[in-house]
């Protein structure tokens, strides 16, 4: 509770302090008023009540009067005694009329401040009650959850369909809703619905979500469902507004109550209403940069003592830097619980893509529903266990007469009749074609129904060892076997006139999709192909045409003949373990080669070097999801840390093996969200060797020479410039999501983002694997006029780091990358510029 003491005055030639106080109330409801401005009439003093309603108020200047207001309530003009202390409770009567509007003129416009802001002192009320207002303040917590998920063409013209072309699908053309969301109609082409049971225990903290149902337009094969849903879910994140941040379109938005909402949001109190008997004050709320990734909008504050907010419309600014987003809003709705605090019971996401420019595009939906929900009242122990992690099957099957039985919300006619209309169009052949074409052009692979020809980029490639190589290769879907699984592909070298090929076979033993989580499955495969020492690129994959192009020297390989058995085993809490035994062949080609010294002194060539390995490991990704396909899955990135440890030992004399060794790796990485300024994906590892080996065996540096920017390699590091048999290193890429472009016009109005990466790596080579001290060794490779071209570590780490901007034409990021260290080493570039494609919004 603050006050303000005025300048003196003199009556009666003496000074004398006239002071009030008080307690404001609703003159209707009786209930107290917090932040009512309450001033001396005709002065500048004045005060704000304080959560309780109370106000004191003193001055020593001669005044006769004091006036509260507050918006939504009758001004109080209270004559008062001066020159005395007095106590005056003020009952403020509600206006009468409803307020239509308000037109504020002044020759300047008054400086906005925090400072003895009646709507800043509210919403600091609100954070500091935050935490009693979520769910997990109560010591049991149970609800029903619906989320319905819908994705629709806008404004499809009525004479579309009436097209020759299009006559076919005027069924599922002509299945409009205009009446969802005013001025719009929408043409429902996916939809999703599923039902769930949750359940919450404070202590021992535990929470548990049982699915009951679930269903989905499914569009055949061609399009996973179960992908394309995650995806949708990912980008429309559940909103929680007391969160410090909101994760919508794979960015954080700031909440606008979270903890430091004050330092980057205007409030201003714009309305009070009362709903169910409830006093509400509108606080509305606006960016103090108008391109942070913040909302505007409004939202109704309790004035119960709880101030918890009770209904809430925010949308994402308009000059926010989002692809393909013409506007964005979240709508959501509180219910009271018995004990007088609010629980959410409805959450809307709305999203509108495509051109500002253009009246079409997409239009999603994201509605979920909250019933039965249930306070304090607790369960069995065995009700809180066994948190599911897969839909059953039974959830995926439900009858229409669940559906309409628990269903918490209802469907539209144009969403009713989506599900029949799919169920009709995937069934026709000219569709079919259409989607087959698709996933060629998109994915890279020809859909032949239970095989799949490609990926299209790897069809040709080309290097100095093997010239021109044309490769082909595909492999199975679960159109054949949801149980076995092959993959294969063949290659011919034009220059070395050389096959190679590949071949895997993998048994799923849960009966799964082995692309599905949870996998458990044995995979047997041969290969035979070349490998460039320290390339961090898929063997499988690393044909990309794309990636044949590469700078400097690029002629030393290896010809790789693999042999691998492996078994992984995920588990629903998200760790996992794999094994495998592993026999590998490399020879030399190109400019490199193995040599070696005997006891005499002798250099002799050796062809080949042969391992055989037995390879273990761990890893553990809390709360890990994915983007999930039918044949593929990828990992979404969280705030939580991926652990991981690898194991391999190389056992001598067993299938040719000439060496024994231990390797060992350790692995964490993280994302770290830094709110306005973005995020960092951080990765620290380390690598250690027991037992002498040859350089081919030691931990090559991952080293890239192509001009395509590589997240896990050091983009000015040449192949095999390194080796170690013990290192640490550290990798940070900091995306600032154009924090600082945001505030330049012209970047501005580009959409462009700042990014930044700083990669260093610490290491050496013991003795024990020094050819230099043990000449038995592999002497490490030098050029044909015997100049080293790889090193080991000194006492000063590799570093570089870059500096770029992403967002370019909205999926093109290009850094400048530095190197700062070992400047010296032959043939390396002190700089570059690096190019990457990727998609985000």
């Amino acid at each position: 509770m603050g006050f303000f003491l005025a300048s003196a005055s003199l009556l009666f030639g003496q000074a004398t302090t006239t002071t009030v106080s008080g307690t404001v109330t609703d003159a209707r409801t009786k209930q107290t008023m917090p932040f009512v401005t309450i001033t001396f009439t005709g002065s500048t003093v004045g005060v704000n009540s304080d959560k309780n309603g109370k106000y004191t108020l003193s001055t020593d200047k001669a005044v006769t009067q004091i006036k509260a207001s507050f918006l939504g309530y009758k001004v109080a003009n209270i004559d008062i005694v001066p020159g005395k202390s007095q106590v005056i409770n003020i009952k403020l009567p509600p206006e009468t009329t409803q307020l239509t509007g308000v037109t504020v003129k002044s020759a300047k416009k008054p400086k906005y401040r925090n400072k003895g802001n009646p709507a800043v002192e509210l919403i600091r009320m609100v954070i500091a009650n935050r935490d009693k207002n979520r769910p997990e303040a109560y010591n049991y917590v149970e609800y029903k959850e619906y989320d319905k998920m819908q994705f629709s063409v806008v404004n499809v013209s009525e004479h579309f369909s009436d097209r020759k072309f299009f006559q076919k699908y005027k069924f599922m053309l002509d299945n409009r809703d205009s009446t969802t969301i005013p001025g719009k109609s929408l043409l429902p082409i996916f939809l999703d619905e599923k039902l769930s049971q949750y359940y919450y225990r404070k202590s021992p903290e535990k929470e548990k979500t049982i699915t009951l149902g679930e269903k989905s337009i499914d569009y055949g094969g061609a399009i996973d469902q179960e992908g394309v849903n995650g995806y949708f879910k990912h980008m429309y994140y559940k909103v929680d507004l007391y969160e410090n941040s909101i994760f919508l379109m794979t960015n954080n938005f700031l909440s606008p109550i979270a903890n430091g909402a004050p330092t980057f949001y205007k409030y201003f109190i714009t309305d009070t209403v009362v709903v169910n008997n409830q006093k509400l004050v509108e606080l509305s709320f606006t960016p103090r940069n108008t391109n942070d990734l913040l909302f505007e909008g409004q939202i109704y504050i309790t004035l119960d003592g709880n101030y918890a907010v009770q209904k809430a419309d925010i949308m994402v600014n308009k000059n926010v830097n989002l692809n393909f987003v013409k506007t964005m809003s979240v709508k959501q709705e509180f219910e009271q619980n018995p004990d007088g605090r609010y629980h959410l019971s409805k959450s809307t996401t709305l999203a509108d893509f495509g051109s500002k420019k253009k009246n079409g595009g997409l239009f999603g939906i994201r509605t979920i529903t909250y019933k039965n929900y249930l306070v304090n009242n607790p369960r069995p122990d065995s009700t809180y266990k066994n948190q599911e992690n897969v839909v059953p099957e039974e959830a995926k099957n439900r009858s229409d007469e669940f559906w309409q039985q628990n269903r918490l919300d209802t469907l539209s006619q144009a969403e009713l009749r989506a599900y029949k209309n799919v169920d009709s169009l995937k069934n026709m052949k000219s569709f079919q074609r259409t989607l087959k074409i698709a996933t060629f052009l998109l994915a890279g692979y020809a859909d032949l129904g239970p095989f799949e020809v490609g990926p299209s980029n790897a069809f040709y490639s080309f290097n100095p060892v093997e010239g021109f190589k044309l490769r082909l290769g595909g492999r199975t879907t679960p159109a054949l076997s949801k149980r076995y699984y092959f993959e294969t592909y063949g290659a011919y070298g034009f220059k070395d006139h050389k096959y190679k090929g590949f071949l895997s076979a993998t048994y799923s033993i849960n009966d799964k999709s082995i692309y599905k989580f949870p996998q458990d499955y044995v995979r047997a495969s041969v290969q035979y192909d070349t490998h460039i020492p320290g390339e961090n690129l898929q063997f499988v994959a690393e044909d990309n045409f794309l990636l044949s192009f590469k700078r400097g020297v690029n002629d030393k390989y290896l010809y790789d003949l693999n042999y691998r058995l492996d078994y992984v085993r995920e588990f629903e809490n998200h760790f996992s373990y794999k094994f495998g035994v592993d026999r590998l062949t490399q020879s030399p080609a190109g400019s490199l080669y193995f040599t070696q010294f005997d006891q005499n002194g002798i250099q002799h060539n050796i062809n080949n070097l042969t391992t055989s390995e037995i390879t273990a490991g761990l890893r553990y990704a809390p709360n890990e999801q994915f983007y999930q396909g039918k044949i593929y899955r990828i990992p979404i990135p969280n705030r939580y840390p991926v652990f991981s440890i690898d194991y391999a030992g190389g056992i001598k004399n067993v299938f040719g093996s000439a060496y024994n060794y231990q390797r060992v790796h350790a692995e964490i990485d993280k994302r770290f969200y830094w709110s306005q300024l973005g995020f960092a994906d951080v990765t620290v590892e380390g690598n250690k060797l027991f037992g002498q080996v040859p350089y081919p065996l030691l931990n090559i540096f991952r080293a890239n020479q192509t001009y395509a920017y590589d997240l896990y390699s050091y983009n000015l590091m040449n192949f095999l410039e390194f080796v170690s048999d013990y290192n640490e290193s550290i990798f940070i890429d900091q995306h600032f999501q154009g924090f600082f472009f945001n505030k330049v016009p012209l970047f501005k109005k580009l959409k462009w983002r700042e990014v930044a990466s700083f990669k260093a790596i610490y290491g050496g080579l013991s003795a024990n694997n020094n050819p230099s001290i043990h000449p038995s060794l592999y002497q490490l490779p030098t050029t044909a006029t015997g100049q080293p071209i790889t090193y080991a570590l000194g006492r000063t780490p590799y570093v570089e780091a870059s500096v770029g901007i992403e967002n370019i034409f909205k999926f093109i990021r290009i850094d400048y990358v530095r190197r700062f260290t070992y400047l010296d080493n032959p043939n390396v570039a002190k700089w570059g510029i690096r190019t990457r494609v990727q998609f985000d919004f």
